[in-house]
């Protein structure tokens, strides 16, 4: 019994001396905290340091000091050591593990650490899911590693503790938007611009919203209003023009784009563009001599850009003649026009009468003649074809039918692309000449020259 008495009395004695401990180290933090000479409270914490470097109450007053002289370094370093400790011991007395990890992820944050920072917020949250600052912070860092989906639901618990908050309704709405979920975006984005009318990059997220929303003509309004931002002017001029592009109001899309052009230290990507979208507006315009200098300054920037290779091999040679430009571009009239002239000059010295002129939807024409020559006369017909592309047996084929239905003795069907094997194959045995690209520049290339010696 004696015995039993005894180890109960060294119990209480332990306790009593582990609570005195504890209150002394408690006393001590605060005296530190509360010192009303700050200056004296960290001389004597770093007094405590360089005595026992594993004081973890003089820590904690060093590393606040540190982060309230914005010392962010220093406050970092600090808060590392201390969040070590934390993490070793969640229930170290006197110290406010939720503080420590929220001030190593500001300070981390403050210094653009943002993995170290991430790291810090996230193990503040397991202390207290509820503080505003670890949610909104969390939630930003998320929405920068594009991870939307848990940007939103962090942001949506910060919106609760403040629903006012221009940089929470800022970010809920651009993670929102790339969500393509633009109608709920808008909501929050708005509110975030009443809020902070400077925010440029947010009026420009708006016009996207619109935009996807197919609400253009209130996109149309914001992009116009910010295409002479030195920021976010290239890229609204790209967006107006390429709307201007889609709906076929190409003076407008020149306008747009030559606009952002002027801009200066335009991004890369959004200047190759600029310059691209310019150049093939001005070739549906069949304005090529205009075209030809930006798809030269892609070529020299940008050898790989899109299908700038191509069009540039394409374009400089129709630059180079007039006539295959005609051909391929020109409005129907000066199309029918040209071909004309071709039948005109396609056999030497015959005399020509053309008796017929049939358009089909400005893809080709047939042109029904009378030839006759010192050795043959004969009903010929004619069918040229715009198409740059392959022309295959189908096309071949419905010029046969026309050619007896018009009772005529040959055709020639000529094109500035290429015929299919198929398409070369069922003229073998009928009286159709196929004239491909090479021999139609050749036609092109004296056409001028025969007309004026005719003159």
């Amino acid at each position: 019994m004696s015995v039993v008495i005894g180890i109960i009395a060294l119990i209480i004695v332990v306790t009593i001396i582990l609570v005195v401990m504890n209150m002394t180290r408690g006393s001590s933090l605060g005296a530190l905290k509360s010192s009303r000479n700050r200056e004296a409270a960290i001389r004597e914490a770093s007094k405590r340091l360089s005595q026992n470097p594993d004081d973890i109450e003089a820590l904690y007053v060093i590393a606040s000091s540190y982060f309230d002289d914005k010392n962010w370094d220093k406050a970092y370093k600090s808060f590392e050591s201390l969040a070590e400790k934390v993490t070793a011991n969640r229930n170290i007395p006197g110290i406010d593990g939720f503080e420590v990890f929220l001030r190593y992820g500001i300070s981390a944050r403050r210094l653009n650490l943002l993995d170290q920072a991430y790291k810090g917020f996230s193990m503040a949250r397991t202390f207290r899911q509820d503080n505003f600052e670890v949610n909104y912070e969390l939630g930003a860092l998320e929405f920068e590693k594009k991870n939307y989906e848990k940007a939103v639901q962090l942001l949506q618990q910060a919106r609760i503790q403040d629903p006012e908050s221009p940089a929470v309704l800022r970010y809920l709405g651009h993670a929102l938007f790339r969500l393509k979920k633009p109608k709920e975006a808008m909501t929050f984005i708005r509110k975030a611009i009443d809020l902070a009318p400077e925010d440029k990059e947010s009026l420009f997220t708006l016009a996207e919203c619109y935009h996807e929303a197919n609400q253009v003509d209130q996109a149309l309004r914001i992009y116009n209003h910010l295409r002479a931002d030195p920021v976010m002017g290239p890229s609204c001029c790209l967006t107006t023009g390429t709307i201007h592009l889609e709906t076929r109001q190409y003076e407008a899309a020149i306008q747009d784009f030559e606009i952002g052009l002027k801009h200066l230290n335009i991004k890369a990507d959004i200047l190759a563009e600029l310059r691209y979208k310019l150049a093939t507006t001005y070739i549906k315009l069949n304005e090529i001599g205009k075209a030809i200098p930006y798809l030269k300054q892609l070529q020299a920037e940008n050898p790989s850009y899109k299908d700038v290779n191509i069009l540039l091999g394409k374009y400089l040679e129709l630059n180079a003649n007039r006539n295959m430009q005609t051909f391929t571009m020109g409005s129907s009239a000066d199309f029918v026009a040209l071909c004309r002239k071709i039948v005109i000059f396609y056999y030497p010295k015959a005399k020509v009468k053309i008796t017929n002129i049939t358009v089909n939807k400005n893809e080709w024409v047939d042109i029904l003649s009378e030839i006759d020559t010192s050795k043959w006369s004969d009903v010929v017909m004619f069918r040229f074809v715009r198409s740059q592309g392959s022309i295959g047996e189908l096309i071949v084929r419905d010029f046969h039918s026309h050619l007896k239905e018009v009772k005529a003795g040959k055709g020639v069907c000529i094109t500035i692309g290429q015929f299919t094997d198929e398409a070369k194959r069922y003229t073998e045995a009928r009286l159709i000449d196929l004239i491909e690209k090479d021999r139609l520049k050749a036609v092109l290339n004296t056409l001028d020259a025969k007309t004026a010696a005719k003159k």
